[in-house]
Parts: structure tokens; C-alpha cells; sequence
């Protein structure tokens, strides 16, 4: 899952980063309001964790202007601000939630997960297909009573494929939700990753199988479905 981090305080977004890096969720994080805008409506992300007192434009209005143009990602407002008026304000426009500054850890990744579920569907920190889970917590690859840990980007494409299953995602997709726009890693880099996951797959007995759609990119099926 990928969340857009909109605060001015460099320090505080890197500590909420790295928190969040932790979980395994991909973060990207922009320092003012018009990059935090442009950021947000480039539709790649889950949810958007965004400060109140921000420059260039501040999160009331980002957040407008968002919903101005029916951008439906989760937003999460953060503030120092603890009145009412404030969280009324944000609700009124269309955030999601509000947490206040400052906030305990565990707080803000229930809200996280609470936003989630409302949208994808999620259903907490394990996920299901087939005869397979994944546990954000760990991280790890489930199968019956076998269990196999995963590297952070290996977890990545998996929780996408997962919450796409029965659909092809595109190696593009993969590279902008993961690695992000500035990324160098190229569609080789994809493969390698899907060759890793296919190997623990197979480690674990598993019959759910990542399977290439040329020249597109990957989804996620059962062995002899077809």
C-alpha cells in the first residue's frame, strides 16, 4: 500500500516515514502544499496523511480542491490544531479522519488501517487468496502450517497482486507504486522480484502461481484454472 506524507516539519514526516517503512507500507513524502496537490492527483496512492499549517497551500485547501476533483483517496488530516472548529472544517471538505499532534504510534496505524479497509477492503495486517496470506507484521508468506519470510519489495508486489487478484496489473504500475516516479529501476527489476516470489511459492507448496501476461505485466491466479 502506498501513502502520500504532506508536512513541512522534515524531521517529524522522516520519524512518521520510517514508522510506516516499518509496516511496510511505500511512502512518499512532499514538504508543501502545491507538491502535496500535484503529488495526490497523480492517483497512485491509498491514502494521503495530510498537515493542516502547510505552505504554498495549505491542507484545507488542498484537500478542496482534491475533492473539487473527485479524487476519492483517503485522507487523513494531521494537525497540531486540537479545536473543534478545525476538525469540523476538514470533515466538512471531505477528509476522511483527523489525528492531532502529537499522536501515539499505535493511534495512527489503527486510523491507517481503519481508512484502508473503509476503501480497498482490506482486512487489517494479513491478507488472503487461495491457500496463501501475507502478514504486514511480520512480514511473511503463510501456506497451511508452512511459513517463509518476505524482503519489503517482495511483500510489496505480492499485497498489490493480492489486492488485485484475478486482474493484470502493469509493470508501470508496479514501478510507480512501489519505486515511485524517480526511480531508475527498469521492468527487469519487476522480474527479478516475481522470480524471488515464484521460488517461495513453490517453497511453501503453494498452488496460487503469478503468471505473465506478455508484453503487460502479472496477476495473480490458482494452478489449472484456465
Amino acid at each position: 500500500m502506498k501513502i502520500l506524507l504532506v508536512d513541512d516539519e522534515r524531521q517529524f514526516s522522516a520519524a512518521v516515514a520510517e514508522i510506516l517503512r516499518r509496516h511496510n507500507y511505500s511512502v512518499d513524502t512532499v514538504y508543501n502544499g502545491q507538491d502535496g496537490l500535484d503529488y495526490a492527483l497523480s492517483g497512485i496512492y491509498d491514502l494521503i496523511i495530510l498537515d493542516v499549517m502547510l505552505p504554498v497551500l495549505d491542507g484545507f485547501t488542498v484537500l478542496r480542491a482534491l475533492r473539487a476533483r473527485k479524487a476519492d483517496t483517503p485522507i487523513l488530516m494531521l494537525t497540531a490544531k486540537s479545536e473543534i472548529s478545525d476538525k469540523i472544517g476538514g470533515l466538512n471538505l471531505g477528509a476522511d479522519d483527523y489525528i492531532t499532534k502529537p499522536f501515539d504510534t499505535e493511534e495512527l496505524l489503527a486510523r491507517i488501517r481503519a481508512l484502508l479497509r473503509r476503501k480497498e477492503k482490506y482486512t487489517g495486517d494479513v491478507l488472503s487468496f487461495n491457500d496463501i496470506s501475507i502478514d504486514r507484521e511480520s512480514p511473511q508468506l503463510i501456506c497451511g502450517g508452512k511459513k517463509i519470510a518476505l524482503g519489503k519489495k517482495e511483500f510489496q508486489i505480492l499485497e498489490m497482486l493480492m489486492m488485485s487478484a484475478g486482474k493484470c496489473i502493469d509493470k508501470e504500475r508496479f514501478i510507480e507504486k512501489i519505486w515511485g516516479y524517480d526511480t531508475e529501476a527498469e521492468y527487469n527489476t519487476i522480474e527479478v522480484y516475481v522470480s524471488f516470489l515464484r521460488k517461495k511459492l513453490a517453497a511453501v507448496g503453494s498452488s496460487t502461481e503469478i503468471k505473465s501476461i506478455r508484453g503487460v505485466g502479472y496477476t495473480l491466479g490458482v494452478k489449472n484454472d484456465d
